[in-house]
């Protein structure tokens, strides 16, 4: 089969932990990987961010990184790319007329709307039957407004055109149950909602033993926590927590990893670094927190193994790698109860679940857990075993083709058009917001 991806601000090329690349860009490097171990042809479209970077990039056998010229070739923030959108699109249906894609899979609200665009396009100029089209969203406008309010920097098309492509795709994959919830609110069909979360690489993120590098630690007990920089994580809420057990007396070290730069760079001029430091030495902890920045995939898991608890106190979080990279490394995990958190870390049987921005449950949590080695190790034992069974990138792969096939079948016996009509857009990628629009939803 061939498949083609867009993730148009998220390049599996990119280098983990700048502002706009975390769990995505993982999610789509991995998830096309193995698609092409199942023998599956699998290309990449993403907006060329650098005017240096080859137009076609080969990341491994079977998958192909193609760099689409949309918008200035250099980094620009994701909430600014709507308007490049349009172009994106026109270049996705010239390809795509050359050598038509079985299926077209979406990351993100904007590559939903590029991709059903380019779809229409293709199908306008050969007639035939239309590409189905797979929606990931990834984050949803909705409940970022929810949480974030007016420091939600989304762009004003977002509101309706975000709901517009979850209506009007073939399938929308959802990484959680608590997304398949929203997106019923938001008007989708629940026929048209498959739930696949993402997945992790059981066999780099390991436990330790067998000679597997565990980092030093520079105190008695160690916490950790892995995200980028941003208020939304719950950094913060770790280090108040932090604040905490240090008052009872504990000799205890917190260690964050990522930041707002590149793998290595200088967390100095980070805004979000500043408060946080600035929160650390007003609690007196300064001495007890190590800023380590962003760190390489390959680095982490000696980073995990050498935890004893590992928090994920985001406010909310629509899926979330951290706690299964945790988990496979035998790690405990001590998660807010919000999105796919409330999906991977099992209360009590692999972690702890706490209410978010709780600093006080977060420290009873990790307490409980930093005295009783054994349950510790229970907890270890059962997430790994849980990564290995639910959450291993085959498994998500196979997940994901039983959803293309059933499409593509579908759609040679039919023929169907698109389901929805969608906002109208010109090539700069402003929608055009119908006038009977009852996409704005409010919860």
């Amino acid at each position: 089969m061939k498949i083609a991806m867009v993730s148009e601000h998220a390049s599996p090329l990119a280098v983990l932990g700048g502002v706009d690349a975390g769990g995505q860009n993982v999610h789509v490097a991995e998830l096309s990987g193995a698609l092409a171990d199942r023998g599956h042809q699998v290309t990449v479209y993403t907006r060329r961010d650098d005017a240096t970077t080859p137009v076609r990039v080969a990341l491994r056998p079977g998958v192909e990184v193609v760099h689409v010229a949309a918008g200035p070739a250099r980094t620009v923030p994701k909430d600014e790319l709507f308007p490049s959108m349009g172009t994106f699109a026109s270049v996705l249906a010239a390809a795509w007329f050359v050598e038509r894609p079985d299926i077209v899979h979406a990351h993100f609200w904007m590559s939903g709307h590029a991709a059903l665009e380019a779809v229409d396009q293709v199908q306008a100029r050969t007639g035939g039957v239309r590409i189905p089209v797979v929606q990931t969203f990834h984050a949803l406008g909705v409940v970022k407004r929810r949480h974030q309010g007016a420091a939600d920097t989304s762009p004003a098309e977002r509101e309706w055109v975000e709901p517009a492509v979850g209506r009007s795709v073939d399938q929308v994959v959802a990484t959680c149950s608590d997304e398949a919830f929203e997106l019923k609110a938001l008007g989708v069909p629940l026929h048209r909602i498959s739930v696949v979360p993402c997945g992790v690489d059981v066999s780099l993120f390991r436990p330790a033993g067998d000679g597997r590098p565990v980092e030093v630690r520079g105190r008695a007990a160690r916490i950790l926590t892995a995200s980028r920089l941003v208020r939304r994580k719950g950094v913060g809420t770790t280090i108040a927590a932090l604040a905490a057990l240090v008052a009872e007396g504990r000799d205890v070290e917190l260690v964050v990893v990522g930041g707002a730069g590149v793998a290595g760079a200088d967390l100095a001029d980070d805004p979000e670094y500043q408060r946080l430091d600035a929160l650390a030495r007003s609690l007196g902890v300064r001495d007890h927190v190590t800023f380590r920045g962003q760190l390489g995939q390959h680095d982490m898991p000696a980073v995990y193994r050498s935890a004893d608890v590992v928090v994920c106190a985001p406010w909310y979080e629509p899926f979330g790698i951290v706690p299964l990279e945790a988990m496979a490394c035998g790690r405990p995990v001590v998660a807010s109860r919000v999105g796919g958190l409330i999906d991977t870390v099992v209360g009590d049987a692999t972690g702890l679940h706490v209410p978010p921005r709780d600093e006080a449950a977060v420290a009873v949590a990790v307490a409980g857990l930093l005295d009783d080695p054994g349950r510790r190790e229970e907890f270890g034992r059962a997430g790994r075993e849980r990564a290995e069974t639910r959450y291993t990138w085959q498994k998500v792969a196979a997940d994901s083709e039983r959803v293309y096939v059933r499409l593509v079948a579908g759609r040679a016996a039919t023929g169907a058009p698109s389901a929805t009509p969608r906002p109208t857009s010109t090539r700069a990628g402003r929608a055009v917001r119908p006038a009977h629009s009852t996409e704005r939803t409010a919860r």
